[in-house]
């Protein structure tokens, strides 16, 4: 034997701590909330792209829970203190309330007057403000569990507290029928806490995002901080916090499917077994992101939405008041009749070339990407808005 050491090969460089995947999964989270929200045309929509009539589930009905998932997870990783967890909590219904009010006044006509003034109208779009909504449920959502996760530490306190919301929100719901939309206890809620004038105009007798059925909507952020509070163990590999969340998620999604059979799955009323099945979607999905980001190293199809994960709040407040802006404010001439800029643009670059709902969904990937182009300018100028 010869006498030269044999040169030693390198050990594989260790995986990343940082979880690009969290931003990533985000990111594909408020990417598709953009796209479900902006259709071209609301006539025209693919069934995965629409939310389930009632009971029941679509891709569509995931993107929320997604969101409250990872807005969990973010919760355990961030540990804020309590007053900036509420001052946090606030401001976020606070944009809420804001989008709803936009642009602060009224645009179309008033029952019982026939020519109103600005005023008129700045009083009754505030005197019929819808209360709730996606980022009002975020806030509260957020205040509670986060406050909850402070003041109980221990992962099996955590578990009977979400048993117990679940439990208890099911025997409450068992209390009247689960069907017509307007006769749940939820239904009921909306009406007394809310008042007519303050719920969703669309469904008019109860709110997707009402109060009572915002109580399970904490249980799914809470799930999400026991989801941060495992991946963040770095004693554990990395495969093996991936392997687990793969586990726990396909048992949660079982479960789920099992309790929707008595209490069935139900994205408006958020039902308990709604919770648990999205809850165990939300993990697998995210350990796939994990997988395939972090462990594997396959990150050059994420970037689009780690952009969009980087700066949520932008992109959602920002596309909402665009959305509102193009649908209902700015007019224009089409076909010798004043139309919507949506409209006009939809009717002409998109509808005459294309069967009808593709070009609908062509119209809402070019607004996702519109808003992607937007991100990207404040990402590389380090623009980062946190509340």
């Amino acid at each position: 034997m010869s006498g030269t050491a044999s040169p030693q090969v390198p050990a594989p460089a260790a995986p990343k701590e940082r979880l690009v995947s969290l931003d990533a999964f985000r990111g594909l989270t408020i990417a598709g909330m953009l796209l479900v929200n902006d259709p071209g045309s609301w006539s025209a929509i693919y069934a995965p792209l629409e939310h389930a009539e009632w009971h029941g589930w679509t891709p569509t009905d995931l993107v929320f829970p997604f969101f409250l998932f990872i807005v969990g997870i973010t919760t355990h990783l961030s540990r804020k203190e309590p007053k900036a967890i509420l001052r946090r909590g606030a401001l976020i219904v606070l944009f809420g309330l804001l989008l709803n009010a936009y642009p602060f006044f009224w645009w179309g006509k008033i029952a019982g007057v026939a020519d109103p003034s600005f005023l008129q109208r700045v009083v009754y779009r505030f005197a019929h403000l819808r209360f709730m909504g996606v980022l009002q449920r975020i806030g509260i959502v957020y205040a509670i569990s986060a406050l909850i996760a402070r003041y109980v530490t221990a992962w099996r306190s955590r578990l009977a507290i979400i048993a117990a919301i679940l439990v208890g929100y099911w025997g409450v719901m068992l209390f009247a029928p689960l069907e017509p939309p307007d006769v749940t206890m939820a239904a009921r809620a909306d009406r007394a806490l809310l008042g007519a004038n303050h719920i969703w105009s669309i469904t008019k007798t109860w709110d997707p995002e009402g109060p009572l059925s915002t109580l399970p909507a904490i249980a799914t952020a809470l799930f999400g901080i026991l989801a941060g509070e495992w991946i963040s163990r770095k004693e554990k590999p990395l495969i093996e916090r991936i392997a687990a969340m793969f586990g726990a998620g396909a048992i949660a999604m079982f479960a789920g499917s099992l309790w929707g059979w008595l209490f069935p799955i139900n994205k408006n009323l958020w039902t308990s077994s709604y919770v648990v099945f999205t809850a165990g979607f939300a993990s697998l999905v995210l350990a796939t992101c994990m997988w395939l980001i972090d462990y594997l190293g396959a990150t050059r199809w994420s970037k689009p939405f780690v952009i969009y994960g980087l700066n949520p709040l932008v992109a959602f407040v920002g596309s909402g008041v665009m959305a509102r802006t193009i649908d209902s404010l700015i007019k224009v001439t089409w076909t010798g009749q004043k139309t919507s800029l949506h409209q006009a643009t939809f009717a002409l670059f998109f509808e005459p070339f294309f069967p009808e709902k593709f070009a609908s969904l062509l119209w809402g990937l070019c607004f996702v990407a519109l808003w992607l182009g937007i991100l990207t300018i404040l990402y590389r100028r380090k623009i980062v808005l946190r509340v």
